[in-house]
This record gives C-alpha cells, sequence and structure tokens, in this order.
C-alpha cells in the first residue's frame, strides 16, 4: 500500500494516529472491524530462511487470533473503526484497558513485521537509508551489530527496531507487545523475537534466525520509505 492509499484509507476510518506508518495501517473497515492485512508475499516466499509452515502458524494463527481477540474487545466501544495505530495510542499505559493495547500493539507489530521482510532482502542496504545508517552509527557493520546483539538479548518474547526518533537513528527493544508507536517514534523496520517466529525453523538458535534475517530477509527499500515519509 503506497502512502496515498494509507491516508486515504486512515482517513475514512477516523484514524486519529500521531503519526502515519507509509505501508502498513490495519484501519478500521466495515462494521468497525480491524482488519489483518494480507501478507506482501506468498506463504512460501521466505524460504529457506524462513519456512512456509512457520509463516501458516505464525500469521494464519497468531496474528490472526490477535485481530479476533482485538475486534470481540472493541465491538461496540470507542475504539471501533479507529485505525490501529490511534488504538494502540489511546490505550497505552491505561490499567484498565491493557487487553486492547497488547492484542491492537500485536496486530500492529506483526504487520510491520511482515512488511519489514521481502523475498531476497538483507544484506548492505544503498540509497538514504545506507546514507543514514552510516552518519547516525558509523558503518553498516556497526549497525548491524548492535542490531543482533538488541534482538539476541532481548529477554523472553518481543521486539528489535530500528526507529528514528526525531532526527536519529537508534535501535530499541521492546517487551511483549510494546511498540515504538506508543512512544512517540517511527520505527523504520523491526524483528520478531518471540519464540512463534522462529522456533519451528531454527528451535532455541535465535542467533541464526537473526542473522538469516540481517543478511537475507531485510526490506531495506520498506525501511527507507519510512524513513523519508
Amino acid at each position: 500500500m503506497d502512502r496515498r492509499n494509507f491516508l486515504k484509507l486512515s482517513a475514512g476510518a477516523g484514524a486519529l494516529a500521531l503519526f502515519q506508518i507509509t505501508g502498513v495501517s490495519c484501519a478500521g473497515s466495515g462494521g468497525g472491524l480491524v482488519i489483518q492485512e494480507s501478507l506482501p508475499y506468498k506463504a512460501d516466499a521466505l524460504e529457506p530462511y524462513i519456512s512456509e509452515k512457520t509463516i501458516r502458524f505464525h500469521y494464519g494463527k497468531h496474528h490472526a487470533g490477535y485481530v479476533k481477540k482485538l475486534n470481540q474487545m472493541i465491538k461496540g466501544t470507542a475504539y471501533a473503526g479507529l485505525g490501529i495505530e490511534a488504538i494502540v495510542q489511546k490505550t497505552y499505559g491505561s490499567a484498565g484497558e491493557t487487553g486492547i493495547f497488547n492484542n491492537a500493539a500485536q496486530v500492529f507489530n506483526h504487520t510491520f513485521y511482515w512488511n519489514s521482510m521481502k523475498p531476497g532482502g538483507g544484506g548492505v542496504p544503498d540509497g538514504v537509508i545506507a546514507e543514514k545508517i552510516n552518519a547516525d552509527f558509523g558503518s553498516y557493520d556497526a549497525f548491524k551489530k548492535d542490531f543482533a546483539s538488541a534482538a539476541l538479548s532481548q529477554f523472553g518474547s518481543g521486539w528489535a527496531w530500528l526507529v528514528k526518533d526525531g532526527d536519529a537513528l537508534k535501535i530499541l527493544k521492546t517487551s511483549n507487545a510494546d511498540t515504538p508507536i506508543a512512544q512517540g517514534l517511527v520505527p523504520l523496520l523491526t524483528v520478531d523475537v518471540w519464540e512463534h517466529a522462529y522456533y519451528l525453523d531454527y528451535q532455541n538458535r535465535r542467533a541464526d534466525y537473526i542473522d538469516a534475517y540481517l543478511e537475507h530477509l531485510v526490506n531495506w527499500a520498506f525501511a527507507e520509505t519510512n524513513l523519508v515519509g
């Protein structure tokens, strides 16, 4: 989805996001439901690095489960019909709405994760994103080391992110469902380090999964689009 269509969809759904992420909306649909965006590639397109079996469980069970639970929770509430970013931002830090936040954030995070990858991706980027990485981290190798360290050191379930904080790029790790858009940051790409993201393919070898993500899967065009907005 390009930025123009994203903005139209968000506006039509009454989204009140603090900012908008290009390519990822999960905006409200008919009847006030949040939709599960389609995968941007076929379920077997990331093999051999992520198997079709993992994708079908991860996207078809886990991600779909968050969408279903969220829609059950927001039905008949003021959140029905809002874009996913607005739901996340409005429920962040509210003890009485933790369940809505967790499911909404997981819907956003997963949609962003699928778009952060592509067949034939990974490796050293070029263009504007490469220039910014070199300026803020010193080199791509330094970025890669720091990003892999964040993803590997995230205790338990969570995510590692490349984000834009003001004018600077930073690496962030979040636990469970937490997400940068709740903190006023602009995500550029993410890797899911919940076990269901990699265990069928890598068992407990999270480091190998992270390496495969960086070397063969990262969608640098998506990251650059989010960077330049």
